[in-house]
């Protein structure tokens, strides 16, 4: 059977994906705490695996508190949320903010005026109780469109300098959906940071990361990876498998283990794995037993990529 068609049948049947048996590294389970590694030229160093605020979307205040109390005690340092990830900020203020201190804060605005950024940005640090964004950046470039709009006059550029200004933020990032948005984004300021998706699919199958990611390393930028434990589309007519994914993620563990190793091999900073509470608990299993990824396995993901239609590509 072609993988593309078991992968649709899994879907239908409500089976969980399986992966290739030949992947036989371990996904690990020690307590150990989470290694860190440097976010570009800002100075600081964050846990390789983050915290999505759409962790604790429509969770309850107990369960919030105890994901983000988790989160720490493991090393997470790294938190990141948006405006439009539901009621995720209004669940994670009163969480994170014990923890602020000696956290890393990341905030996002898909408005593309200033008025509106300045209104969101504005409202994420009311809800989030803090005075101040380690990072905060542009939301979802899809298009060239987007980011003339973000720099044009009036554009979300003009309120987030000012904010930064104003000391209500620390470093300027940018996430994308478009390698192209990406590159002209990155050609058009000089920003600290890149958030995108860096999967290995993506990355062979659609030509989708490599051009970026080698932009940002030239600039010195930090890199965060999205989707590196993404696997395809939802096919037509398939129910969403998980309430949080938009996507059909990596459900085999040890395909899921080597996928997001595969993505922190390519000068990664962090990756924050889907919005579903049991794939953030298993990249913290899966980076706990290592971080290297061997040759042999990279060559068995590779096997894995006819038939797979990628979420993006170039």
């Amino acid at each position: 059977m072609k993988r593309r068609t078991f992968v649709i049948k899994t879907l239908q049947t409500g089976v969980a994906i399986s992966a290739i048996p030949v992947l036989d590294k371990c996904t690990g389970s020690s307590e150990r705490q989470l290694p860190k590694r440097k976010l570009g030229k800002t100075g600081e160093e964050l846990s390789v695996i983050g915290f999505g605020g759409i962790l604790v979307m429509d969770e309850t205040a107990e369960e919030a508190a105890n994901r983000v109390a988790r989160a720490v005690d493991l090393g997470c340092n790294y938190f990141d949320v948006a405006p439009t990830y539901g009621n995720a900020q209004d669940m994670l203020g009163p969480a994170f903010e014990p923890y602020r201190k000696k956290c890393f804060l990341a905030c996002k605005t898909h408005e593309r005026s200033a008025e509106g950024a300045e209104n969101e940005i504005n409202e994420s640090l009311k809800k989030l109780r803090t005075d101040h964004f380690d990072l905060y950046q542009l939301h979802a470039l899809s298009s060239v469109e987007d980011v003339e709009t973000c720099f044009g006059p009036g554009g979300a550029m003009e309120a987030i300098l000012k904010a930064k200004e104003a000391g209500k933020i620390r470093f300027l990032g940018f996430s994308a959906h478009s390698q192209e948005a990406a590159l002209l984004a990155m050609n058009r300021f000089d920003f600290d940071t890149i958030l995108f998706p860096v999967n290995f699919i993506c990355w062979h199958g659609g030509n989708f990361g490599p051009a970026a990611l080698a932009k940002a390393k030239e600039k010195g930028m930090g890199i965060l990876a999205l989707k590196a434990m993404a696997l395809t589309t939802i096919p037509e007519g398939v129910e969403q498998p998980y309430e949080k994914c938009w996507y059909v993620p990596i459900d085999d563990e040890i395909l899921s283990s080597c996928s997001l190793r595969y993505t922190l091999s390519l000068g990664v900073t962090a990756a924050i794995p889907p919005g579903e509470y049991k794939f953030w608990t298993r990249a913290i299993s899966i980076v706990q037993g290592g971080l290297e990824i061997s040759e042999e396995e990279k060559n068995e993901l590779m096997k894995y990529l006819p038939g797979v239609t990628p979420l993006f590509t170039t």
